[in-house]
């Protein structure tokens, strides 16, 4: 594949591993996009654009000659990107997704972030963009030590610190989100951060890029998740809540009337994980395509983070 200018939007944790893929391991252009300048990185050589979100000339501007543009940025920002892609002939947008199907979250989804306005605006726009969504379903982050806040992702999600979504490691209690509306048990399909960096990374040399594109590192049981955990951690949970979704839907009842958003937004997202919106058939599409790409087990994933934490 030939060398591209690929604009990666945004330095959280995900966005500074898919740049440093690109940097270390393709010969593609990369260029950073950033609300403030990041000496770190450009001392490091990295090429860094500080851009200006309230200003479309100067998205624009940055945008001058790229290939590609991976989005990690949400809201009003990522739709002034959008427009600057656009404006400035980019061939191609993956917006701020990495999680479930967009095609399963509900019209009003309070997990939404703008996410369903910026794919409005892709579609709408379809006739001079080419787009994609990568969907990763749960990232295994969720349960490291610190949560996804430790790389720098959903630090103002509500839902982003340690112990925050299924299970708390460090104190073996949980809120089991098992048993799906059908009548069945929940499965969640997982992939870490680093893995889907590696992935969409892939996809870049992709000569077209469909809707969605599916990555997995394992599909678990919810409750299989919990047992992996107990064996990894050698230590009993001390109190599992099983929960259906009428169980949840009561438990987000009783957070409204309390006012407790932050228990608002975690329940939201277990809601979500009863619904099957985080699982999916694997092995993904990009699993497929890319079968060199072996994915971190699960199991060896969370022993290497948890290994001495007490």
């Amino acid at each position: 594949m030939s060398t591209m200018r690929i604009a990666v939007a945004g330095t959280c944790g995900l966005a500074t591993i898919i740049s440093k893929i690109i940097q270390e391991h393709t010969s593609h252009q990369l260029l950073v996009l950033s609300r403030t300048p990041q000496p770190t990185l450009t001392s490091q050589g990295y090429q860094c654009q500080t851009v200006d979100y309230n200003d479309p000339s100067s998205i624009q501007h940055s945008l001058m000659g790229v290939d590609t543009v991976i989005s990690t940025v949400t809201g009003t920002p990522q739709l002034r990107l959008i427009e600057a892609a656009v404006q400035a002939r980019v061939r191609r947008f993956a917006p701020a997704e990495f999680e479930g199907r967009p095609s399963l979250r509900p019209v009003g989804d309070p997990l939404d972030r703008g996410r369903a306005a910026a794919l409005a605006l892709l579609q709408h726009y379809r006739a001079y963009i080419q787009s994609t969504v990568f969907v990763c379903g749960i990232l295994y982050e969720r349960f490291a030590v610190g949560g996804l806040a430790s790389v720098g992702i959903g630090i103002s999600s509500g839902a982003g610190g340690e112990g925050d979504y299924v299970l708390d490691a460090r104190n073996m209690t949980a809120q089991a989100p098992a048993y799906s509306p059908s009548g069945g048990y929940t499965s969640i399909s997982m992939t870490s951060v680093y893995d889907v960096g590696r992935f969409v990374v892939r996809a870049l040399d992709m000569t077209s890029w469909p809707a969605e594109l599916t990555m997995c590192g394992e599909r678990v049981l919810v409750s299989s998740l919990i047992q992996t955990v107990k064996q990894c951690r050698g230590r009993d949970f001390t109190h599992v809540q099983w929960h259906n979704l009428g169980t949840l839907n009561y438990e987000l009842t009783l957070a409204q009337l309390a006012g407790d958003h932050a228990r608002q937004r975690r329940l939201q997202t277990l809601i979500a994980t009863v619904e099957g919106r985080y699982d999916f058939a694997v092995p993904g599409a990009l699993n497929t395509q890319f079968p060199d790409i072996q994915p971190e087990p699960f199991r060896n994933w969370f022993a290497r983070n948890w290994v001495g934490v007490p």
